[in-house]
């Protein structure tokens, strides 16, 4: 991508730095927040689908020493910038970038390196917004907008991917959550939802959801998680989450 047409910036507090186009869809919050809430060991396999320009991948990346992530873009040039953006950050040894539809079949899955039941966990940002007048930017498009049925496909995709007790997690619109806890039922359980709040007394703008694969453990609602206090200031813990690099459990069962 020319130089003109994208920046370098810095996330996670300058602990990553992130070469992404000035226009279309730009790492924010939610990718940090996605990588916070995900659980993963050293040794594991993770596949971040939809990745873009691999914020939330490298950023688990980064937090999980040994973990070895497969970011899946559909866009060359944003994959592209996901190659490159694992090798600046000195993560590429671990961090693979492949240009790859999430919807796409068994076989091209399989020869992209990405056998079934060959991962512990699945991180995902879908499009979650059904536009009513489409961006004609063809890059914000594809990173935004939904189509029916879109989160029912991708998860079937992370479902093919996940080893047995494998693990999805997500970041979606908290008014959509029961379009996701059904789209989750068919082959996950032990769900556990965590509402993000923007301060205290405001309604939820987004969830982070995940499931384990084949259980059968009931749901958990977990206690919001906000993003600034009463003065608009950041909390601690999003301090903690979005600067520091730590961890967000999901641990409700």
């Amino acid at each position: 991508m020319p130089v003109e047409e994208a920046s370098e910036d810095a996330v996670l507090g300058g602990r990553l730095v992130l070469r992404q186009p000035l226009r279309g869809h730009r790492v924010g919050h939610d990718a940090i927040l996605l990588a916070a809430a995900t659980s993963a060991q050293s040794g594991d396999h993770a596949v971040d689908l939809g990745s873009g320009v691999g914020g939330a991948g490298l950023a688990l990346a980064r937090r999980i020493e040994g973990l070895n992530v497969t970011l899946v873009e559909i866009d060359p040039a944003l994959a592209a910038l996901a190659a490159g953006n694992a090798q600046r950050n000195g993560l590429a040894d671990r961090v693979r970038a492949v240009c790859l539809d999430v919807e796409s079949s068994v076989a091209d899955f399989i020869a992209a390196g990405l056998a079934p039941g060959s991962a512990a966990c699945v991180l995902m940002n879908p499009p979650f917004n059904v536009a009513q007048q489409p961006s004609p930017d063809r890059a914000r498009r594809q990173a935004h907008a939904a189509t029916e049925g879109t989160l029912e496909r991708w998860l079937r995709t992370a479902a093919r991917l996940l080893r047995a007790d494998g693990v999805v997690t997500l970041i979606w619109r908290a008014d959509g959550l029961a379009d996701v806890l059904a789209a989750l039922a068919r082959d996950f359980g032990a769900v556990a939802v965590l509402p993000v709040h923007p301060k205290p007394g405001a309604a939820a703008i987004r969830v982070l959801v995940r499931g384990t694969k084949g259980s059968r453990a009931p749901l958990a609602l977990l206690p919001g998680f906000l993003l600034a206090d009463s003065d608009t200031k950041p909390t601690a813990v999003a301090e903690a989450v979005l600067r520091k690099g730590e961890a967000l459990s999901l641990n409700g069962n």
